[in-house]
């Protein structure tokens, strides 16, 4: 617009001042910018894509082909013309990236009159996630650069990439209660609501064993045989608020609570329990934007943003796949925690508060934790209260706070405490207890050096990111 404010009060003055030359030269700009600013409209106009990409799930390490077809369907060439086939800014910036590029997925090049240019590349999947592949942004204008155009083409595409699954060594995360309902053939827990048979009596066994009848009937004493019983299948509960996930550890912990949470699944799952997931999160899907596209957006950070994903969102309703058995239950968890993202909407304790109604009391309560708050502790101490069996798995880094979670835990009654620092111990998950026998529980044990070193155990120096010193 400047441009023809400029020229117009060129052109006043050139006819004030009676200078013919001046006035032609204002006369010939003005034409120039009114025939460059429709030409850049119709070259803009003129060019039309379409995109390929038939993969809608993944897992990790797969490659995704992707192939864009942009034609010019005017008459008339298009002098340049750049392209740009979208991708999410949480993809490409992180470190290190979610989706790595290989192919071409920006291009500039002329487009004669009926002529198409094709960008072909490859999305090799690093980390679970839903992904936008597109819209394409398309930018021209004319050939002295008064006129640029913008434009988004196509609508986007989405596909999503399955969180990695671990083989744990052993599921010994089933509730410790005497009464459930699948039968043991280790007779340590029995369930004293279930008669498996009578025999004779034996020293020590207690007078509520003691089969009154069979007793009287023999003249003999007799106790009672029950049967063990234990409760099957699980409930995990995965925090994914994002106050507990520090944005230094990113996204390392968080990935290793979807991992953990999607492998405990997978072993309830083969073991034909019942299994579920709640969560906090938000998912991804939620965010997305199909509509709403700016036709003929006037910058380049518009057009970006005509067919971005919203960057946030405070999520206030849970995420919940019910607890049951079934084929498809693992397949719709691992659809729900590939989708799954942080959010800062609704916290663990108000997850629990939200969704305990809900839960089975026949399936223990497995709570994947980045931090122990007081109110996260306080509502699974609740959940102990009212008869839930409840297992800990902590995702904390500093060994000073995974005491005091232990501690807030332990006061609740939570005794049930297992602590995850890298992938490597997923397998053995299963088979430790924190401050008991688990590979990677940090301790206090270690010998203060005589320089003042601090007491860090040995896993955080292989940490992929700094963590800070504790206090002397």
């Amino acid at each position: 617009m400047k441009w023809y404010i400029g020229a117009a009060l060129v052109l006043v003055a050139a006819l004030l001042l009676e200078s013919g030359l001046l006035a032609y030269a204002m006369y010939v700009v003005l034409g120039v910018l009114v025939v460059s600013r429709l030409l850049a409209r119709s070259w803009i106009g003129n060019v039309k894509a379409t995109r390929e990409c038939e993969v809608t799930t993944a897992e990790i390490g797969d490659q995704v082909p992707v192939r864009v077809v942009v034609r010019n369907v005017g008459k008339l060439p298009v002098p340049w013309v750049l392209l740009e086939d979208m991708l999410t800014r949480q993809a490409l910036e992180q470190r290190p990236p979610r989706l790595k590029v290989k192919g071409r997925r920006f291009h500039i090049a002329m487009l004669r009159a009926g002529k198409e240019i094709v960008l072909r590349y490859k999305l090799e999947c690093r980390q679970r996630g839903y992904y936008q592949v597109g819209p394409l942004m398309l930018e021209s204008g004319d050939v002295f650069g008064l006129h640029r155009r913008f434009r988004v083409e196509t609508e986007p595409h989405f596909f999503m990439v399955y969180p990695k699954i671990v083989t744990l060594e052993g599921y010994e995360l089933a509730s410790r209660r005497p009464i459930g309902e699948v039968m043991l053939t280790h007779r340590l827990y029995e369930d004293p609501t279930r008669i498996a048979g009578v025999r004779p009596y034996e020293a020590g066994d207690p007078l509520n064993r003691v089969h009154w009848r069979a007793t009287a009937r023999t003249g003999t004493l007799h106790s009672k045989v029950y049967e063990p019983t234990t409760i099957a299948g699980a409930t995990i509960l995965l925090d994914f608020h994002a106050g507990g996930y520090p944005s230094r550890g990113e996204p390392y912990r968080s990935e290793l609570a979807v991992m953990t949470a999607v492998s405990l699944a997978n072993a309830v799952y083969e073991m034909g329990q019942q299994i579920g997931l709640v969560t906090n999160g938000r998912d991804a899907a939620d965010r997305i934007r199909q509509e709403g596209y700016e036709h003929d957006p006037r910058t380049r950070q518009s057009a970006r943003r005509s067919g971005a994903m919203q960057e946030k969102s405070e999520r206030l309703q849970p995420i919940i796949v019910e607890t049951r058995r079934g084929v498809e239950q693992l397949q719709r968890i691992r659809e729900t925690l590939a989708r799954v993202e942080l959010t800062d909407g609704m916290s663990f304790a108000g997850l629990v508060l939200e969704t305990s109604g809900r839960l089975p009391r026949d399936a223990t309560v497995i709570a994947v934790l980045a931090e122990v708050s007081v109110e996260t502790a306080a509502a699974l101490g609740n959940l102990k209260r009212e008869g839930f069996a409840v297992t800990a798995i902590l995702m904390v880094m500093d060994f000073k706070e995974l005491e005091k979670g232990h501690g807030r835990l332990l006061a609740e009654g939570v005794r049930d405490v297992r602590h995850l620092a890298r992938p490597e111990g997923l397998p053995t998950l299963c088979q430790q207890q924190v401050m008991g026998r688990g590979q990677f529980t940090p301790t206090i044990t270690e010998e203060v050096a005589a320089d003042g070193a601090d007491m860090r155990p040995e896993w955080m120096n292989r940490l992929p990111y700094e963590l800070d010193s504790p206090e002397e």
